[in-house]
């Protein structure tokens, strides 16, 4: 296959390109108004009084208007500098190597749709033409090219998709779907998967049709699920492949994969309705798509409605440099690479509103090469699939149905309906990329800072990862499973201007074998959500670490475990159980609805359903990541949030193969909930802390906790904050986090504040071969005073890098904390106000720091061997100590106690801040007892 770029827009129209092309020129050719229509078949319409014969080269004229009356023998190629219609009074067939458009190609209106079966074929008897004339590697064959033109093509369908009105069984015959509309015996349609596997769609022709029903030309070898379960909607869809304007590449398409493909230059214009367009696009070379608008600036007007596009070989519908463009109510399917493209990230304005993408491939047979967070225990394909050479971009061999790179454009009511990786992928560039890299237009445009215009609406099922708001491409198309996030801001091109809320409505997710969302930013809200019958439903990532108020909320939502969707049993251990599983690698892995990641997150009124134990796998409806290393906070929250038949919380044992997250998990270990309202059943302002047996939190006790063993966690009264005893000073840097994912690009800041510097960055995993491990993060350096300690990075592709070094610091001797007469060895994790503990170790000094805490709260440290506090109030008994109001300490004669109290928290989860002491030990005692 041939892999080309484009370079050729300055070629096309010199002079009138501004900024890349982004400017909008008008038509160069227009057809005269007083140019009366003539018949293709009359030979008097001809300059040689001859009509056209096989394998022409056909000329129609600036003021030409010819009607196609005749189906003609096929030809070598067409160029319209006039007009080109379909007469529309009986079925007509247009064979050609090649259309190019500067005039105008219509077959039927707006206002007049056409009525009759009209075909172009797109031939490839003579190879590697290049009938734009562009030369090099934008050589352009076996297509529909407009330059200056435009293409009107409107037929009669407008009920493009359905849903199931029932459930179709396997074996059956007959469907019952909402609304059929016109649909007519012999047209082809497709059942999307309702299942975790893509590739259960099914292509049908139409045998028959009463009402409601359909009769099938043969039966189904899937189960079809078609009903509201548990009140998520569940029903699958039907789409319709059939028009009767069909645009398609001639079979041998097929073997070559180097299809047909439309594609409207600079000063163009396309309004596309009611269309099918079969075997289209050309695998591997770049810009051929089956329809593209490129670089045409503000097209407001134009579009492509009620359309299909399927069994197709490079995407689906382009939009490169073009605004302001309608892509509504069609239907593709079985389509290789991102299918909705857009393209550089500087694309506006568009409108992507109840489209249904079934079946989105990253390669026409083999599987994906995905950079995704897998779990551990997944079989992976072998190989970085960023690298690989059979892809356009990087980001295709994690393919996904619509891929979006500008918040600035709205997407309403659409479906991805199955894809080998993702649904919906935000993943959006610091600057528009590729023709416009290194432009003005660039340089003042930033997608990451750009407000979200509308998300509401959309679907996403049988997919890897449903809706991705994560791994944001860089200039080159690559991209890493962590790093960069999208926060929106009132003027995207100040990073200090004030940021706003991002609002994600009415998303429904379900039989995806990942996650249903996954995001990475501040101040989003997802609002109404319903997921249903994933692997795992919501996680979302700190973007700036608790720069704002919240990181995310859910609002208003609904996660349910398992409905009455059994899916289609497979597997040996699926058909024991009875149904299908997200990961069939991995038959017993723990389906979890919520799970809390770094930093500051909210669940406010949110029905968890049907999250219970079986003999098959555990369950809960909220957890952790599995099993995370990065930042975590005592203030992640929830409120008025009800559980049916769930058990609330599941922190699962520490196995390997369930986590995407394998390095030192100190987040996971000390994981914490805050219960607003006493949901959990603890009362308003409780806890929930995990407590597992080997990560059991300090804070619990069963005085103030009931001890949950079916959870792994208790629910604790009082007020919970964090400690981190032994560490640096007062915001030192902070801990070298896990080692990266295979081999990537991005690094994942974390957490250390102004101060002394700790131990340094962990190193990134290295890359991988045959979807083993990395290898063991590099060590990191010291930190630098005063500057953040960075987590380790996480890269792309590949499996798990190994956990990272502890930095170059040397070894410190062992810190044990005791309390009612347990020993712990954790010392960064969660702490319950009024709490009284020892702490025992030879260190010469220590810092006792507590934060996210109310104002008041304390905790007070009880240190043999240790003589003095470099701040605090001293006071002259322990009861004095205890009474104290204000961080203080009392010195005994063989040890220290110091009171740490809260000055309060700002509740947004950000890194540092709280109250902390240093206390160190006399040192000639030390020096003695060394001798």
């Amino acid at each position: 296959m041939r892999k080309h770029s484009l370079l050729f827009l300055s070629l096309l129209v010199p002079g009138f390109l501004v900024l890349g092309g982004y400017a909008v020129v008008q038509a160069q050719q227009k057809v005269s108004s007083t140019a009366s229509a003539k018949r293709w078949s009359d030979p008097a319409t001809w300059p040689d009084k001859k009509v056209p014969g096989k394998d022409a080269l056909v000329t129609i004229g600036r003021d030409m208007n010819v009607v196609l009356d005749v189906t003609p023998p096929a030809l070598h190629g067409l160029t319209i500098n006039g007009q080109l219609s379909f007469a529309d009074n009986k079925d007509l067939e247009l064979t050609t190597e090649w259309i190019m458009v500067h005039g105008e190609l219509e077959i039927g209106t707006e206002a007049k749709p056409h009525t009759h079966q009209a075909t172009i074929t797109l031939t490839d008897n003579i190879k590697d033409e290049d009938f734009g004339g562009l030369g090099g590697n934008d050589r352009s064959d076996r297509g529909i090219m407009l330059m200056g033109g435009t293409l009107n093509l409107h037929g009669t369908e407008k009920n493009s998709w359905t849903k199931l009105a029932q459930t179709a069984a396997a074996g059956s015959n007959t469907i019952q779907v909402l609304t059929p509309g016109d649909w007519k015996k012999g047209q082809t349609i497709v059942l999307a998967s309702t299942d975790f596997d893509p590739h259960q769609a099914e292509e049908r022709t139409i045998a028959a049709i009463s009402g409601n029903t359909i009769t099938l030309d043969k039966k189904l070898d899937y189960m079809h699920f078609g009903k509201i379960t548990f009140d998520v909607d569940e029903r699958g869809e039907v789409g319709m492949l059939s028009r009767n304007i069909v645009i398609q590449a001639s079979p041998d398409a097929d073997q070559t994969l180097f299809g047909g493909h439309i594609m409207a230059m600079s000063g163009s214009k396309m309004y596309v309705s009611g269309v099918e367009l079969n075997r289209m696009g050309q695998n591997m070379h770049l810009a051929r798509y089956p329809i593209h608008w490129h670089l045409i600036g503000d097209a407001q007007g134009q579009y492509i409605k009620n359309s299909a596009i399927h069994n197709t070989y490079s995407r689906c519908v382009t939009v490169h440099g073009t605004n302001y463009l309608d892509i509504e109510n069609n239907v593709t399917y079985n389509n290789i690479g991102h299918c909705f493209f857009l393209e550089d990230g500087v694309e506006h304005d568009n409108q992507f509103v109840h489209n249904l993408g079934v079946l989105t491939k990253c390669h026409p047979e083999a599987p994906c090469v995905p950079t995704n967070l897998a779990a551990a225990g997944e079989k992976r394909a072998a190989g970085n699939g960023q690298q690989a050479k059979d892809v356009l971009l990087p980001s295709d061999n994690t393919a996904a149905t619509f891929w979006i790179t500008n918040p600035n454009n709205t997407y309403r009511d659409n479906v991805a309906a199955g894809s080998d990786s993702n649904g919906f992928w935000m993943s959006l560039p610091e600057h528009p990329t590729g023709k416009f890299e290194g432009t003005e237009i660039s340089k003042n445009t930033w997608p990451r800072r750009t407000p979200f215009k509308e998300f509401k609406g959309n679907v996403a099922h049988s997919n890897y990862d449903s809706f991705m708001f994560d791994r944001n491409v860089a200039p080159n198309g690559t991209f890493g499973v962590t790093g960069s996030s999208q926060t929106g801001h009132e003027n995207p091109a100040d990073a200090n201007s004030k940021a706003v809320e991002s609002i994600f409505e009415d998303l429904t997710a379900y039989k995806n074998r990942n996650g249903a969302i996954w995001g990475r930013g501040e101040l989003h809200v997802f609002r109404n959500v319903k997921l249903a019958d994933n692997a795992f439903g919501f996680t979302h990532a700190s973007g700036e670490f608790g720069r704002y108020a919240f990181t995310s909320k859910v609002i208003d939502s609904l996660f349910v475990g398992e409905t009455e969707n059994v899916g289609n049993p497979r597997t040996d251990a699926e058909k024991a159980y009875g149904r299908s599983l997200p990961k069939v690698d991995l038959p017993d892995y723990p389906i979890h609805g919520y799970e809390y990641y770094d930093y500051r997150h909210d669940v406010v009124n949110t029905t968890f359903v049907n999250f219970q134990d079986n003999d098959q796998r555990k369950a809960g409806a909220i957890s952790v990541l599995f099993y995370a290393s990065f930042g975590v906070s005592s203030n992640n929250a929830v409120d008025h949030v009800k559980f049916v038949n769930a058990k609330p919380v599941y922190f699962p044992p520490m196995e390997r193969k369930w986590a995407n997250d394998n390095g030192g998990s100190v987040a996971y270990k000390t994981a914490a909930i805050r219960d607003h309202d006493g949901s959990f059943g603890g009362g308003p302002e409780s806890y929930v802390l995990i407590n597992d047996g080997p990560n059991d939190s300090i804070a619990v006790d069963t005085g103030a906790c009931e001890i949950k063993p079916t959870w792994n966690a208790a629910v604790c009264k009082g007020d919970v904050g964090r400690m981190n005893i032994g560490g640096a000073a007062p915001g030192g840097g902070g801990r070298g986090a896990g080692g990266g994912r295979g081999a990537g690009a991005a690094l994942y800041g974390a957490a250390g504040g102004p101060g002394a510097g700790g131990a340094g960055a962990a190193g990134a995993g290295g890359p991988v071969a045959a979807g083993g491990r990395g290898g063991p993060g590099a060590p990191g350096g010291p930190g630098a005073a005063g500057g953040p300690g960075a987590a380790g990075g996480r890269g792309g592709a590949g499996g798990r890098g190994g956990a990272g070094g502890a930095g170059a610091a040397p070894a410190q001797p062992p810190i044990v904390l005791s309390r009612n007469g347990k020993d712990f060895t954790a010392t960064n994790g969660t702490v319950r106000s009024g709490t009284e503990i020892k702490v025992t170790t030879e260190r010469p000094t220590v810092n006792l720091s507590l934060t996210e805490m109310e104002k008041g709260s304390w905790v007070i440290f009880d240190l043999p061997g240790f003589t003095t506090a470099a701040s605090g109030t001293q006071q002259n008994s322990l009861d004095a100590l205890r009474q104290a109001s204000e961080t203080s300490y009392f010195k005994d004669k063989s040890e220290l106690w110091v009171k740490v109290v809260s000055p309060g928290d700002p509740g947004n989860g950000a890194p540092g801040g709280g109250a902390s002491v240093s206390v160190s030990r006399d040192t000639a005692v030390v020096t003695a007892a060394a001798r």
